[in-house]
């Protein structure tokens, strides 16, 4: 998957690209990869859909929303996803998916 990261206003909700480490330690948002997309660790294994599950999850409470409002429009095979976001502001959404502290891209 080739896209920037770039928080997409539409007219029910915003959409970005992610870029997602399974097995990791913990659950964090790690920042903004060269490549423009938002690099997410997830403890869960790709396997049989448990790290796009643990996304939505993670997401969903991460922006305060319903889980039924986040979709993996593109790359549920993939660790680069396409994730479209119903009912939040792009300012909203870029205010709540700031790296956690203490996270580092290693």
């Amino acid at each position: 998957m080739n896209r920037k990261f770039e928080i997409t206003d539409a007219k029910r909700g915003a959409a970005f690209t992610v870029r997602v480490v399974t097995r990791a330690q913990k659950n964090e948002i790690v920042g903004i990869q060269e490549d423009k997309s938002l690099k997410i660790r997830l403890t869960a294994s790709p396997n049989d859909g448990q790290a796009n599950d643990a996304l939505i999850k993670f997401l969903a409470e991460r922006l305060e929303v319903p889980e039924n409002a986040i979709e993996i429009v593109a790359g549920r095979d993939s660790r680069d996803k396409w994730i479209s976001v119903s009912g939040i502001s792009t300012a909203d959404l870029e205010d709540k998916l700031r790296p956690d502290p203490g996270a580092t891209d290693s």
